[in-house]
């Protein structure tokens, strides 16, 4: 899991997501949560999917994980293709640009979304919480039965 989570709303959609990722049920799905800025090639070299949880800032995902992407980009580009991925993205007011442009990384690094990307507008409710477990789970029952 890779994520910047500046804000409450942000941690309780990226604990949700967390527990959905570490789901009992799933056997052998290793969890390794990392920060957007420390995040490494090492980390996603050493990963079979990806999840990204990113607020949306002024349109756009927050600059530390386009920084994630800008370090990781190359070096994993050809190393990646088809790794299953799960976005979350929060924001007051809008997320379309965010997940326009994280999906659009994604496809150039060809990964493949488990499922549509899960956007969360104000204060998470019940339903949000849900949905990015939901999409934790996704992630880590590809891993688990080895399609990632």
């Amino acid at each position: 899991m890779v994520h910047h989570t500046p804000s409450p709303g942000t941690q309780e959609l990226l604990e949700a997501v967390e527990a959905g990722v570490g789901t009992e049920e799933l056997v052998g799905v290793e969890v390794v949560v990392r920060a957007a800025l420390g995040a490494t090639v090492s980390d996603l070299l050493g990963a079979d999917a990806v999840v990204v949880g990113t607020p949306a800032n002024i349109g756009y995902m927050a600059g530390a994980v386009k920084h994630f992407f800008d370090t990781v980009y190359y070096p994993c580009l050809g190393e990646k293709r088809r790794m299953a991925y799960g976005l979350y993205v929060h924001g007051n007011s809008d997320t379309a640009g965010a997940v326009r442009a994280v999906e659009g990384i994604a496809a150039g690094m060809g990964w493949r979304a488990v499922q549509p990307a899960v956007t969360v507008l104000g204060a998470p409710r019940k339903a949000d919480l849900e949905a990015v477990w939901n999409l934790g789970a996704m992630v880590a029952a590809e891993v688990a039965e080895g399609t990632a």
